[in-house]
């Protein structure tokens, strides 16, 4: 095994840039490709997850600190036309939240070659916009919901606001934003006992479920081992009630394992970012809300593509320092390295 599969950071420091080879591409010392973009749309978030923020909520970012609409459709064509990035996945925060959503997704869906797009939400107000979404280009959808049961919903988010996910999760079918995945962390002592009737859910809605192990990016820095439920317990769990079969399709640089369920059509996946990394196939490069690129989710430094937006550099040069960025990826998260560092941001201010 490398360690690359491993997930460690073996090389430090800054990367010798001459090496690169000459391709417009984001290649890194690795031989990986980065197609896939993940763009924050914002930081807020109108629910208080307990392993995602505080009760009271962050320092949002000032409206001058965000990127404006055009900024943004700027950051992504040069991404798509470029430097050859495929596919775009517009996250939060809550992306709902923003305004004039529709509009940067629209001036997405117009560029050649056209990019394919799924974005990642909490479901609060999707009922009334998942439509207009699918009309404006959305390709499909994430939504998170990682408990069925009312108060326990409200328990974990602080917010009483389960039947708005669900009627979301019901519009996004309704307006083709397929296929509709279900997102859900499961806690310890707190919702692990639901794995099983979320499947359930799933599989009788048609919507593709996704466990993700909890990740240590919380505000408070609070994530501990003992309280994340692993990808084997996960599957030890499911397997208790329906039959598991690995996935034959390639997974690719796809962040989550696959199983079918009782043989399919149904599928189920796991995202186990911290017991097993699958660092040595990412594809993705990550745009803050406020113009910062990350190399990844858990780096601890971040280039500035606002500043040169807003002193006027040409696209020549923010593709060059976007590449630059990527070339100095690290082998791995390093989550399992005894140095690791939680970066300063939490997950929320990153983009999922």
């Amino acid at each position: 095994m490398t360690a690359v599969e491993l997930g460690l950071p073996i090389v430090r420091g800054t990367p010798d840039a001459s090496a690169r080879p000459d391709t417009p591409l984001l290649v890194d010392r690795f031989g990986r490709v980065a197609k896939d973009l993940r763009v924050s749309l914002t930081d807020r978030c109108n629910l208080r997850c307990t392993y995602c923020m505080p009760a009271e909520g962050l320092d949002w970012l000032q409206k001058d600190e965000l990127l404006t609409d055009a900024e943004l459709v700027r950051l992504i064509r040069i991404a798509v036309v470029d430097l050859g990035v495929t596919d775009i996945r517009f996250t939060g925060g809550e992306p709902l939240l923003r305004r004039g959503l529709e509009h940067v997704i629209a001036s997405t869906a117009a560029l050649e070659p056209r990019p394919r797009m799924s974005m990642t939400t909490n479901g609060i107000g999707l009922s009334r916009r998942a439509k207009s979404l699918k009309d404006a280009g959305l390709n499909r959808i994430n939504v998170s919901l990682d408990t069925l049961d009312p108060d326990r919903f409200a328990t974990l988010t602080r917010r009483d606001r389960i039947t708005d996910v669900l009627d979301g999760l019901d519009a996004a079918r309704e307006a083709g934003l397929e296929p509709v995945k279900v997102n859900s962390v499961l806690l310890r002592g707190m919702n692990e006992d639901e794995a099983v009737p979320l499947l359930r859910f799933c599989v009788e809605n048609g919507y593709q479920l996704r466990f993700i192990e909890q990740m240590p990016l919380d505000p408070q820095h609070g994530w501990t081992r003992t309280n994340m439920v692993t990808a084997e317990e996960i599957l030890a769990i499911l397997s208790t009630a329906y039959t598991l079969t690995p996935y034959e399709v390639p997974r690719g640089g796809a962040p989550a394992e696959r199983w079918l369920v009782d043989g399919g059509p149904a599928v189920v996946g796991v995202i186990a970012s911290v017991t097993r990394p699958f660092c040595a196939a990412c594809d993705r490069t990550r745009l803050t809300s406020d113009g910062q690129i990350r190399n990844c989710l858990f780096s601890r430094s971040e280039t500035d593509l606002r500043a040169l937006l807003r002193d006027g550099s040409p696209d020549t040069a923010i593709a060059d320092a976007w590449r630059a960025t990527m070339w100095g990826k690290a082998a791995g998260h390093g989550i399992n390295d005894a140095g690791f560092s939680q970066p300063d941001r939490p997950m929320s201010a990153i983009g999922g």
